[in-house]
């Protein structure tokens, strides 16, 4: 079985690391939480900082009136070989080491400040302090802020809940002991740590009691009723620790002195003398480092199930976010092609039906082409005083002998020209289809979410490339319309019975102007001609039309969107293949902070299979 020392130190190892990636708190049990602590829990005054220097060996915590722990410390004692030098670390500056403690006081106190300003204000960010030294046992502590009843000058009127609600979210957790800290010159069932004690923990299983200030009692009275367990019974024994005076604090007696007075307190003591082996701070750091060791061994199989959850947990969140790139070019390169073909089938499945949005294009076919043809002015342009018009014009000073075929071939010509128009139209509501289709096809692509430059990247380059097939698109719609107007179908024509009616002379056989040689039936009998014919026309390019879009857009958007793309950067240099590839910089400080974690996991899993069985 793993020695106290091993099991103990490993906690302490991932704790600090825990604390390092802000892995203490968060929905669910995080692995901070899991772990076994001890929190030492006191009424102000009540001497808890005392106990800390006592069970420490050391004179380093800050001192003062009113509300002097103003953040939780973490403090991990690491006990060291006799006969080594004692220092101390603190996790902020974890490459300088304090050897003098009064130098620890300060920095105590100078990151107190760094986090509350100089208040009394109270933060819950832990400062984190590890302590070597052969004249500690191995254990963790955290020192909460002193329980209050009122507030002072200076401090908001919520401190008393706020100090409370600090201190029961580390007390409340079923992993956490309690050191609950009361005066002996007090009556214990006014002690605000027995009280939250008893709330959190009502069986006292997780509770040890320790009466201080033992020696300043009045004359006369004494604490056994609360050190035998009359008085208030927990699960664990009582433990009586006489701390120093305020005369030896100001005369600097090391806590070394201070340990061995205690000793002679006890042992001499006529009230406490039968108790003397099972009282003191030396005896009270041996008692929480061996119930801490057994909790930490029962604990291990519910830490590991943990671990391996978090493990699980993470991983995933890796492969959704995405594993980091490889930095040779060979595999950037890979990378961007990868992420290219992804976004090219998304934008794929839209044309092809399997997301929504390419049925606008047979939406822009069906209902925007033939209603834009159906708008065409043709009813004007062939009104019987504008065929007369145009037929009049076409023909000179000498007019038709039979039928006025430029005046047809002028109202076709025109008929004709207004086509342009809808199939340009067309052009570009595909067009406008395909650009919104490359905008969710990049925002849909979940892998591209970590890269916004090349998602930047490859939306510009789909962009152009739709803009090279709309331009070629709107060439060929162009040519169908200029066909119909280059050779006109003579068959239709040919059917046709194009003698017109001629109209009596007047009485008089007086000569008419050339326009006016034939009636308005002839003129209506031309419009109706040539509107047959632009109607057949119509038929034709509603078919064609389509056809020559769906070719030179949307064919070659699916084939061909990203070659041009492809092309230049496979030219591109290592350099600039990395700045494609530059990524979000907060999902690359979420990733480094899921690496870091899933390695901390991976190690304190093999750390606990190393020792905890051995």
């Amino acid at each position: 079985m793993a020695t106290m020392k091993s099991l103990i130190g490993l906690i302490n190892k991932i704790q600090r690391a825990c604390t390092v990636l802000g892995d203490h708190g968060g929905e669910g049990m995080s692995l901070w939480e899991a772990l076994p602590t001890v929190a030492v829990v006191g009424g102000q005054s009540s001497g808890k900082s005392s106990v800390l220097e006592s069970v420490v060996g050391r004179d380093f915590l800050p001192r003062g009136s009113g509300i002097v722990t103003r953040r939780p410390l973490v403090l991990q004692l690491h006990k060291t070989e006799d006969g080594t030098t004692e220092y101390a670390e603190f996790l902020h500056a974890p490459r300088k080491k304090f050897t003098d403690f009064a130098a620890v006081r300060k920095e105590i106190e100078d990151e107190t400040d760094r986090m509350t300003g100089k208040t009394k204000a109270i933060s819950n960010i832990p400062i984190q302090l590890s302590i070597y030294s052969p004249n500690v046992v191995n254990l963790t502590l955290i020192d909460l802020p002193g329980l209050t009843k009122v507030a002072v000058e200076g401090q908001p009127e919520s401190i008393v809940a706020d100090i409370e609600n600090m201190v029961r979210s580390y007390v409340e957790k079923p992993n956490c002991i309690i050191l609950a800290i009361s005066p002996a010159n007090q009556d214990i069932a006014t002690s605000d740590a027995i009280k939250l004690a008893k709330e959190v923990d009502p069986t006292g299983e997780r509770t040890f009691g320790v009466a201080t200030k033992l020696d300043i009692m009045d004359k006369g009275t004494d604490c056994l009723d609360v050190l035998e367990g009359r008085a208030y019974r927990l699960q664990h024994p009582w433990v009586g620790i006489v701390n120093r005076s305020q005369a030896d604090i100001n005369k600097r007696v090391d806590m070394i002195a201070a340990r061995r007075k205690e000793r002679e307190y006890f042992e001499t003591s006529p009230e406490y003398g039968h108790l003397a082996s099972r009282m003191g701070s030396e005896y009270l750091a041996k008692l929480l480092s061996q119930h801490l060791e057994t909790v930490i061994r029962q604990k291990i199989p519910s830490i590991v199930a943990l671990i391996n959850k978090s493990i699980d947990e993470i991983n995933a969140e890796l492969d959704r976010i995405g594993r980091p790139i490889a930095v040779d070019s060979g595999a950037q390169l890979y990378t961007i092609l990868e992420l290219c073909r992804a976004f090219d089938r998304v934008f794929k499945e839209h044309l092809d039906g399997g997301r929504p949005g390419g049925d606008r294009i047979y939406g822009v076919f069906d209902h925007q082409l033939p209603a834009a043809l159906k708008k065409l002015p043709f009813d004007r342009h062939l009104s019987t005083k504008n065929v007369q018009k145009v037929v009049s014009e076409a023909d000179g000073y000498q007019p038709h002998l039979i039928a006025p075929e430029q005046g047809y071939r002028r109202l076709i010509d025109g008929s004709i020209s207004y086509f342009k128009g809808p199939a340009e139209a067309t052009v570009d509501a595909v067009h406008f289809v395909l650009k919104e289709l490359v905008r969710k096809s990049i925002s849909e692509t979940e892998e591209l979410k970590r890269f916004p430059t090349l998602a930047s990247d490859i939306a510009a380059a789909a962009n152009e490339a739709l803009e090279r097939f709309r331009d070629e698109s709107r060439k060929t719609v162009l040519r169908l319309v200029d066909m119909e107007s280059s050779y006109l179908t003579v068959e239709f024509f040919r059917k046709l019975h194009l003698e017109p009616e001629k109209e009596k002379p007047n009485p008089r056989n007086a000569p008419q102007p050339n326009a006016d040689i034939y009636s308005d039936s002839h003129f209506r009998k031309i419009g109706s001609n040539v509107s047959a014919y632009i109607n057949m026309v119509c038929d034709t390019l509603r078919i064609s039309l389509p056809k020559a879009v769906v070719y030179c857009q949307v064919r070659e958007a699916k084939r061909s969107l990203l070659n041009f793309f492809y092309a230049q950067v496979g030219r591109k240099e290592k350099e600039k293949l990395g700045a494609m590839l530059d990524e979000d910089p907060q999902l690359m400080e979420r990733r480094g902070t899921l690496a870091k974690r899933l390695e901390l996991y991976k190690q304190a899993r093999d750390d606990i299979d190393a020792v905890a069985w051995k």
